[in-house]
């Protein structure tokens, strides 16, 4: 099977996906390679919010916006690592440049920043991963568990987390209501 770099891509879950970690949702896959996949769901707030999250880990806070903030599950695997998905990249002590306008941050200093109003200009902020193991990714999508579609930070970042799959699937041009459950290949 010839390998698909889909970094920087949403991943949108095929309406036959059954899996409850991953039904209906969109994950934005932050790094693939020959070792594998990591991505975070973008649409799926819990029911905790960004002020919630710092109280916990004792970063005070009195900026509104973290009131209101919604956390989102990032995928089922280490749900206690917090990631701060991020536009502009910047310099944090432990940044994944995912490509030159986006970055993928799980250290601290960043969550500080966040609390003292001097965040990136756009971020998400998730608890948890989506990981897939090297040729795995590449099996799913053989099987027609997803659609690919290069990511647009805007849905990421100024949508709503209701609006986001909608979205990313009219960027192919198609709505989901008209897609089937029924695997076909021609």
């Amino acid at each position: 099977m010839q390998s698909v770099d889909l970094t920087h891509h949403f991943l949108i879950a095929m309406p036959a996906m059954t899996d409850p970690f991953f039904a209906k949702t969109l994950t934005y896959i932050c790094e693939h390679s020959d070792q594998g996949a990591l991505g975070l769901v973008v649409n799926r707030p819990i029911d905790l919010t960004l002020k919630d999250l710092l109280d916990q880990l004792d970063i005070s806070s009195d900026d509104q916006l973290t009131r209101r903030f919604p956390i989102m599950f990032g995928g089922p695997i280490q749900l206690d690592r917090g990631f701060v998905l991020h536009q502009p990249v910047g310099e944090w002590q432990s940044t994944m440049a995912v490509n030159d306008d986006v970055g993928l941050t799980t250290s601290l200093d960043i969550l500080r920043a966040i609390a003292n109003g001097e965040s990136p200009r756009q971020l998400l902020v998730a608890l948890g991963y989506s990981g897939w193991a090297p040729g795995q990714i590449e099996h799913e999508l053989s099987r027609n568990a997803w659609l690919t579609v290069p990511a647009s930070p805007a849905i990421i970042f100024e949508l709503p987390a209701e609006e986001r799959l909608t979205a990313a699937m009219r960027l192919l041009g198609v709505d989901f209501s008209s897609l089937s459950d029924e695997v076909g290949h021609a």
